[in-house]
């Protein structure tokens, strides 16, 4: 088995993780944060380190997967410490620009830059998620990816900023569904029309049920609206870069932070959901 480290060891971190690797994530240097109580180097089997700099050393593969307003900050805080050589594994959800400028950063320091896009949630799938993997470097790459357990593993194009323009145009339908979905199912409950708007919607939408599909995204924005928001921060530059006006992004950008901001749990149903964040209809969240 190669060594490989992980710098960013929350969820997709510790889904992919090897017995044996290394990890570093700067939320352990802030032991009173509930992010860093949530990361568990004993239970996943690496080695936990007490730097970047550790975690890097002689280190031949490196996966980023930190949050991505973390990603280009990382690769150029990590860049010197790297092995000559080293591959960095961008799977950030980030814009193609952002990406060019992290892998700038990492071959001047004579690394590898890889951009690898994450083409679905990582739980329950954990290596068997789907990547997209560009740029020179990508054969390499799909390698040292197998040789991790990674099972579906494609190659996304010759240019760094291929794969992460999929996930990133991608990331403006998925995303914006879910904040759209919220703000129609708030002002349903705030109307008292919840069940016969989506009873209407299941007319022409039979696969799977509104209400179901209604609570499952709320739930992911309560869980992740704030990390969310950072990545549709990157897909509005991606369209921005295409000359494309993010209007529709910008206000998903908008949704999901101010759901994610308020951090709740999410209790159980849709119901139970909506009553917290819309208890009145004088109570707005946005």
């Amino acid at each position: 088995m190669i060594i490989a480290a992980y710098i960013g060891f929350g969820e997709a971190g510790q889904a992919f993780a090897h017995d044996g690797n290394r990890a570093f994530d700067i939320k352990v240097t802030q032991p009173a944060t509930a992010a860093a109580k949530r990361c568990d180097y004993a239970s996943a089997g690496v080695i936990g380190c007490e730097s970047a700099e550790q975690a890097l050393a002689g280190t031949p593969v490196v996966l980023s997967l930190v949050t991505a307003d973390q990603a280009l900050v990382a690769a150029m805080a990590c860049a010197p410490f790297l092995a000559p050589d080293a591959l960095w594994l961008d799977m950030n959800s980030v814009a193609p620009g952002t990406k060019r400028a992290a892998a700038a950063a990492v071959e001047a320091a004579g690394g590898r830059y890889v951009d690898v896009a994450v083409m679905a949630p990582v739980e329950p799938a954990r290596r068997d998620v789907p990547l997209r993997v560009s740029g020179p470097h990508r054969a390499a790459a799909i390698d040292a990816l197998g040789t991790l357990g990674f099972s579906r593993v494609a190659d996304g194009g010759a240019n760094v900023g291929d794969a992460s323009a999929v996930k990133m145009i991608r990331s403006v339908l998925v995303k914006g569904i879910e904040a759209l979905t919220a703000e129609a199912a708030l002002a349903a409950h705030r109307a008292g029309v919840a069940e016969a708007v989506f009873a209407s919607l299941d007319q022409s939408a039979k696969a799977e049920g509104w209400a179901r599909r209604a609570d499952y995204n709320i739930e992911r924005m309560m869980v992740h609206g704030l990390r969310r928001a950072a990545e549709m921060e990157e897909a509005a530059k991606t369209l921005a870069e295409l000359g494309v006006d993010p209007a529709m992004t910008r206000g998903t950008i908008d949704r999901q932070r101010a759901i994610g901001r308020l951090g709740i749990e999410p209790p159980a149903g849709l119901a139970a959901k909506l009553a917290i964040l819309a208890p009145s209809r004088k109570d707005r969240i946005a």
